[in-house]
């Protein structure tokens, strides 16, 4: 985990210190990002967040709507705004989420249907990335689910490898897909440059930023639903 650099909160410019800690497989970048979030707001113990995810029977398949349910187990105000309330069975013919459509859709449809008796807030509607940045002014930050495909660093040498995200020394023997899911935890933006900043849980040692462009492009792209989860310091 790389150590937290001082907040920068002007007029124009936004940069949280959000801790960044790097995914462990190519399937638990939710779970890292949300480990960022919560070492940000306030610390728990890894055996703490492993029960939690337990408790929530958290697999090789992580949703949004599992990082609400995880963020209001741990006590923390959230708002999930997405456009599907539920899983739009268009995706059954994705290669992304074919391998475990049939098994899911029931268990995630089902996470929404019951949201509100469980006090997970969520909403069905789009956002607009100036919402994003009166969200993060207020030192709050937010997760954010992306097509990796489209997402582009504009700092890093050389692109994350998008097709699986696999480990440092892991063989890929993926085919470049139309849409890699993956999140990311947006903590700040420059309003003169036209840049988000965001931590990439594919890497342990970076910030990343990206235009506003290409960081529309990439979060309201076909896969995502434009899913994106709020989530408050004064928690």
């Amino acid at each position: 985990m790389k150590p937290k650099e001082a907040t920068i909160v002007t007029d124009e410019v936004v940069q949280l210190s959000v801790p960044v800690i790097q995914q462990s497989y190519h399937w638990d970048c939710g779970l890292a990002c949300s480990r960022m979030v919560l070492q940000y707001l306030h610390p728990v113990s890894e055996e703490e967040f492993q029960t939690v995810c337990w408790r929530l029977k958290l697999s090789e398949s992580v949703w949004t709507i599992d990082l609400a349910y995880l963020m209001h187990q741990f006590g923390v105000t959230h708002r999930f705004c997405t456009q599907t309330l539920g899983v739009d069975k268009g995706y059954r013919y994705q290669s992304f989420y074919r391998k475990h459509f049939d098994t899911e859709e029931e268990r995630v449809n089902q996470l929404f249907a019951q949201s509100g008796l469980n006090d997970v807030r969520v909403e069905k509607r789009s956002v607009r990335v100036q919402e994003i940045q009166e969200h993060l002014a207020q030192g709050h930050v937010v997760i954010v689910l992306v097509n990796a495909v489209l997402l582009v660093c504009d700092l890093c040498s050389t692109p994350v490898k998008f097709c699986c995200l696999l480990p440092i020394g892991q063989k890929c023997f993926c085919k470049n897909p139309d849409y890699q899911g993956h999140f990311i935890v947006v903590c700040g933006y420059n309003g003169k440059s036209g840049c988000i900043f965001y931590n990439n849980p594919a890497y342990a040692d970076r910030v990343c930023s990206t235009s506003l462009s290409n960081f529309d492009e990439a979060r309201m792209s076909y896969g995502t639903d434009e899913d994106i989860l709020f989530v408050y310091k004064d928690s």
